[in-house]
């Protein structure tokens, strides 16, 4: 048995040091190769809010209610054509949220979730502009979770909760009536 040098054993350390840094990098390349894999299953999931609109002023207050139990719809259409390629309905949860599954890459399509029925008789009345919300349902968008969002929707109420004018009046808006605007003209 021969006794190694100091140099020989400088050599013999690094390239255990070496071969466990390779070791290494190896383990997080394969863990990453493991992640894009399961991305790669090609599943997208659109997360939003159904809400009654209590004082019809077409945005979420203090006073709008979440609507669980209404149904909405995911349409993905060609660019082009309009042509209806993807289509995937839904229902809100007790808290007015959804979580809708969406299969394939939707990169070159227009896809909107939109409203199609409220649980509730006294908020029903659909909005242009609350209606809809566009999303963008593709993993070339330099997003690297499957999750995407969509913005609020909203069903309005027949007619405006009491309290509308205060609330609208913390958010610094004009009173809702003329009646309401004579404290201010004075």
């Amino acid at each position: 048995k021969r006794n190694n040098t100091q140099e020989e054993e400088q050599i013999i350390k690094m390239a255990k040091s070496f071969a466990t840094v390779a070791l290494f990098a190896t383990a997080v390349c394969f863990a990453s190769l493991l992640g894009y894999a399961q991305c790669a299953n090609g599943k997208l999931y659109v997360e939003g809010k159904v809400y009654c609109d209590t004082c019809r002023v077409q945005f979420v207050t203090k006073v709008s209610e979440n609507l669980g139990g209404a149904k909405v719809k995911l349409e993905c259409r060609n660019r082009e054509n309009g042509k209806l390629n993807y289509t995937v309905e839904g229902e809100t949860r007790p808290n007015g949220t959804y979580c809708l599954t969406v299969e394939g890459d939707h990169e070159e399509e227009i896809c909107e979730v939109q409203l199609i029925k409220s649980p509730r008789q006294d908020c029903n009345e659909i909005s242009e502009g609350l209606d809809k919300a566009r999303v963008l349902l593709t993993r070339n968008d330099g997003v690297s979770r499957p999750m995407r969002f969509a913005n609020p929707l909203g069903f309005m109420k027949k007619e405006a909760l009491g309290q509308c004018s205060e609330v609208l009046k913390e958010l610094g808006f004009l009173p809702l009536s003329l009646e309401d605007a004579w404290p201010l003209i004075d």
